[in-house]
């Protein structure tokens, strides 16, 4: 990059993801900014694969927005069921409407049969200079953690009640949202991201 970035549009309209790229950019003077301020609508994620939907994601809000766009895709893994919600996470009980309460009861009802529990949240990231933007920077993170029948804590957002975490005795969404920042899969490969684009930066 030829000078510092100091806007961003986060391609989701997911406040909860806004909330956190918010806190982790601000340090750096980096605005992020909704794409629903620049009418972007959502964009159709038809890939299998989470760095083709995230790549997807970004180019399209980099064309309508003419920012330069940071997009995720992300989502909870399940070993015992082949990898299952995956990429259809957000979506995993239907999408009339998407609801993390109908998400996790599915995803409840279809562990309750396994007796493997363990789960993993994986993150990619991709930021895309300009819609075609050839050599866009790319990073990724997995917070394995395990599958908790009963809801606990009222932070966080999607599954986070039920990812339990044994190396702090509680749930993603019974951490502060500084600690969850710090650690999560999200983080971690926020954390990735900015070493990369500090590294670009540097003349």
């Amino acid at each position: 990059m030829t000078k510092p970035m100091t806007q961003l549009v986060l391609a989701s309209n997911n406040s909860g993801k806004l909330t956190e790229f918010q806190a982790c950019f601000a340090p750096l003077s980096i605005q992020l900014l909704p794409q629903a301020q620049f009418q972007v609508a959502e964009c159709a994620e038809p890939y299998h694969t989470f760095i083709e939907n995230a790549l997807t994601k970004a180019r399209h809000a980099s064309r309508i927005s003419g920012l330069p766009a940071l997009a995720d895709d992300s989502g909870i893994c399940a070993a015992a069921l082949g990898g299952l919600p995956g990429v259809y996470s957000a979506r995993y009980a239907g999408d009339n409407p998407k609801s993390d309460a109908a998400n996790n009861a599915k995803l409840s009802a279809e562990l309750s049969k396994k007796t493997d529990k363990n789960v993993y949240y994986y993150c990619v990231l991709i930021l895309t200079r300009h819609e075609n933007d050839p050599q866009p920077l790319i990073a990724d993170a997995v917070w394995h953690g395990v599958w908790q029948t009963e809801a606990a804590g009222r932070g966080g957002f999607g599954y986070d009640p039920h990812f339990y975490l044994p190396e702090y005795g509680k749930t993603a969404a019974e951490l502060s949202a500084a600690e969850k920042n710090r650690v999560s899969h999200r983080g971690q490969a926020l954390a990735a991201l900015m070493n990369k684009l500090k590294a670009a930066e540097t003349p």
